[in-house]
């Protein structure tokens, strides 16, 4: 069976943490939880393409994919160096990676060979093979550390606030807050809060064992992954797990999460807390005397060097903070509307029968198509509403002109009288007579599984009842109330005739 094609988005990701980032195969390979083949892969199809970052930025998901895919396999294999003898040439005094690379190209001329960049990156991958071990090095502005707190805070209603840690890399800044929960959310929303405390962003994010949360998280709701992924695109960090076992790659966190317990939650052992706000109001007054505090073995405190070692480093952060985001695929029907969360929002009417991506804030419903956006809605907390802008309208509907409320009507008619009856009490359910184009060729489509008779006695059953809407009808077929058979009414009592009958005439 053929291997299927990575999204775009993702291998968008591959070239983003290895031409932006400068991560190693196996650092984005964990970072993105995908084997570092499938990195090799699609680094090898975008270095045969002559993409590097600033190129890759600027294509939509079409673009790049038609750069990376438009070629067939013959042409994008690579004439691959011997980085041996590469490995060994370095060690010359004056010898560098650019002069190496010119007399691969060279030696190669007419053959598809690596770009600079791609050969660089090719490179310090076989290195790294060849050491026995990694040391771990501190660079301004690279990692940031976080963890949860083991201790927690008790608040009054009985429940405790779970505590949030987070520490720059290279001078120990920390960040705490409090948060409801461990929950994906609460863990995103407090990392974007460290964030914007640190007023700039790292390279790698370095969360102790989060590859638990994930799995459990994403067992209840797999679109969790993905929300991972978009706050790494949104703040352009990555993500790159402390491997287990080795306190090293942690030691940072845990020391940052000893001094926390210690010198802000200890204090606050005493402390009336009403609420998780009364909570996280607390631990951020604590927070300023314990980064001033002065180091004992070395000169200035963990504010010092923040601003003289990591702040310079960071990334800006971005002009909008995040927002928790979870994606949906939909498909938009007949009537150009998409359904997300039981409400129902417009695309462009020359998108129906179309599969698009939604991807759903706490605010807005945009709409994607290939990675672009095609429609943004206020999100709505009514169910089973419509919310349509009329540009999305074709002019006179002519895109359902196949489809039409009198035709539907005749339709309904032809099964019976009361299902024509109950299709016109459908389309007069909706301001535009469109949006009961589903559910009206929904009730028809039942036709096929239960039968004209059967239908027709159902819309009869759910006219007398009073219930309007398909899914009545079509629970009455289900449920086969449609089968019983009713007494029928009987006629009312008449008195009859006979010759005692007094009539009007006796009293006058």
């Amino acid at each position: 069976m053929p291997q299927q094609r990575m999204e775009v988005r993702m291998i968008k990701d591959i070239l983003r943490l290895k031409y932006q980032g400068g991560l190693s195969h196996e650092r984005i390979a964990k970072s993105l939880a995908i084997s570092k083949g499938v990195v090799s892969k699609y680094l090898s199809l975008a270095g045969a393409a002559g993409l590097d970052w600033k190129a890759t930025a600027q294509l939509d998901e079409a673009s790049l994919e038609r750069r990376l895919f438009g070629r067939n396999e013959n042409e994008t294999r690579l004439v691959e160096p011997d980085f041996a003898n590469v490995h060994i040439e370095l060690r010359r005094k004056g010898v560098t990676l650019m002069l190496l690379w010119g007399e691969y190209r060279a030696a190669n001329e007419g053959c598809r060979t690596w770009a600079y960049t791609q050969f660089c990156g090719h490179y310090k991958k076989f290195a790294q093979t060849l050491k026995r071990s990694m040391r771990q090095h501190r660079r301004a502005g690279e990692k940031l550390f976080i963890d949860y707190a083991g201790s927690t805070l008790a608040l009054t209603d009985g429940t405790r606030a779970q505590v949030f840690v987070a520490a720059m890399g290279a001078s120990s800044y920390t960040f705490a807050c409090a948060t409801a929960d461990q929950s994906m959310r609460s863990w995103l929303g407090a990392l974007a809060r460290a964030l914007t405390f640190y007023k700039g962003c790292p390279q790698l994010v370095v969360p102790d064992n989060p590859r638990s949360l994930v799995s459990q998280a994403c067992r209840y709701e797999p679109t969790l992954n993905e929300s991972v992924r978009e706050f790494a695109r949104h703040y352009a960090v990555s993500f790159l797990p402390a491997r287990p076992f080795l306190p090293k790659d942690k030691a940072t966190a845990e020391s940052s999460v000893q001094v926390v317990t210690r010198w802000i939650l200890a204090r606050l052992r005493h402390a009336v807390l009403a609420d998780v706000h009364a909570a996280d109001a607390a631990i951020s007054a604590l927070l300023a005397p314990l980064n001033d505090r002065k180091f004992q073995k070395i000169e200035g405190s963990r504010a010092s060097l923040f601003a003289s070692l990591d702040s310079p480093a960071l990334s800006p952060l971005p002009a909008q903070r995040w927002q928790w985001v979870t994606f949906k695929t939909v498909k938009a029907h007949i009537d150009y509307h998409v359904e997300v969360d039981a409400h129902r929002y417009s695309v462009p009417h020359s998108l129906v029968g179309v599969t698009l991506e939604a991807r759903v804030t706490d605010a807005l419903i945009e709409l994607l198509h290939r990675g672009q956006r095609v429609a943004c809605h206020a999100r709505s907390a009514r169910r089973g509403g419509f919310t349509t802008v009329d540009e999305h309208m074709p002019a006179a509907h002519r895109a359902h002109k196949q489809w039409t409320p009198e035709r539907l009507i005749h339709w309904g008619g032809e099964i019976g009288a009361n299902t024509g009856q109950f299709v016109t009490q459908l389309l007069l359910r909706f301001r535009h007579p469109e949006h009961g184009y589903r559910s009206c060729l929904g009730l028809l489509s039942l036709v096929k599984r239960y039968g004209p008779k059967r239908v027709e006695a159902a819309c009869t059953l759910a006219l007398e009842l009073g219930a309007g809407q398909y899914r009545n009808v079509r629970d009455i077929l289900a449920n086969g109330r449609d089968l019983i058979e009713r007494a029928q009414p009987e006629p009312e009592w008449v008195a009859p005739e006979h010759d005692n009958l007094r009539g009007a005439a006796y009293y006058h």
